[in-house]
């Protein structure tokens, strides 16, 4: 009988030693004096910074990229969905109040790629350099046999901290507070299967044109917006009630995540300018538009709840990125949307 390698199960490990040595420049840009480890160790080691801090809490998130990385497989494009990913957890921790320390993301292949690994590691480290979070560790598994040569997928977490006390928990919101919504990036990287399905049905290509020199799979491929240093700047600033971050199920399903039993939400979009690719997936789709609003977030990456008082403020920080999109109301965690 044949003496069976490593290599002849299909695992390269030297393909992975290459992947390493990639990667540890472009991880090491994301590190601050607080991290006491290099890449390659069992574990990362992160001093956080307590000054000021009376009762230090860690809050934590964990998230996929979804089914976006087909799109990115199909245009052999990976240096963006690593954007995504760190944007994905990021965003949830910060509805918190947390000021992000870090990452560790988790790349899953059939076949080892050094040079594709790098792409998307660096892209995890951009996204890592936007929320001001380091990069500390992470694991490429090689797995023949569960994925094919050339499929991936990407998954992470991310650790944050804030003060006990300015925890966001959304219970002092109360009726007639404001609804402020950020704008997002585009899609972000939730319904991705309604995008494919749609894409298939209308027989559109990836490749096609979209606008501006830019193809259809790009204007797709655009990165998660990351939120973290418009949430910084507010919370520094003034009282935040309450932050929702517009995920799958759009304002319908995530909103009410920070709502009391006896509030609800009434949102005006009438004059909110959605970014056009909505309108091409619901006309590719022929996607009726209550399905659309409980898929995606129609161009409202994040929902932020202040105080009447502090509206002209919340807009003065937050920019042209900012629009006053509706207000609390009296209810049981309904949502109610008038376009």
């Amino acid at each position: 009988m044949a003496k069976l390698t490593y290599k002849d199960a299909g695992v390269d490990k030297e393909k992975g030693y290459e992947e390493v040595e990639l990667i540890k420049q472009i991880v090491k840009k994301t590190h601050g004096r607080e991290v006491l480890t290099d890449i390659g160790g069992f574990a990362g080691a992160f001093l956080p910074d307590l000054t000021g801090m009376k009762n230090p809490v860690l809050l934590s998130g964990t998230d996929g990229v979804g089914t976006k990385i087909k799109l990115a497989m199909e245009m052999d494009r990976h240096d963006t969905v690593g954007i995504d990913c760190v944007a994905m957890c990021i965003n949830d921790i910060i509805c918190q109040g947390a000021k992000p320390l870090f990452f560790l993301d988790y790349i899953a292949t059939g076949k080892l790629n050094p040079n594709k690994m790098a792409d998307l590691v660096s892209g995890v480290a951009q996204g890592c350099q936007k929320s001001g979070a380091a990069l500390i560790g992470g694991e490429t598994a090689e797995m023949p046999g569960i994925y094919k040569e050339d499929d991936y997928d990407l998954a992470g977490f991310a650790v944050g901290i804030v003060d006990r006390d300015k925890i966001i928990t959304g219970e002092s919101l109360e009726v007639g507070d404001v609804a402020i919504a950020l704008k997002s990036s585009g899609i972000h990287s939730n319904g991705f299967s309604l995008v494919r399905a749609a894409l298939d049905q209308a027989g559109i290509n990836l490749s096609d044109q979209y606008y501006e020199n830019q193809s259809i799979g790009e204007k797709l491929l655009t990165p998660t917006k990351i939120y973290a240093k418009e949430i910084k700047d507010l919370t520094e600033n003034i009282e935040v009630k309450a932050i929702a971050n517009i995920t799958g199920g759009g304002l319908y399903e995530n909103v009410p995540r920070v709502l009391s039993d006896d509030l609800s939400v009434e949102f005006d979009l009438g004059e909110f300018e959605i970014d056009p690719i909505f309108s091409k997936i619901q006309e590719w789709g022929e996607i009726d538009t209550e399905e659309m609003y409980h898929t995606f977030n129609m161009g409202i990456g994040m929902v932020v709840f202040v105080s009447p008082e502090d509206e002209m403020k919340t807009m003065e920080i937050l920019g042209n990125e900012a629009i006053k999109i509706g207000q609390v109301t009296e209810g049981n965690k309904d949502i109610k949307i008038n376009l």
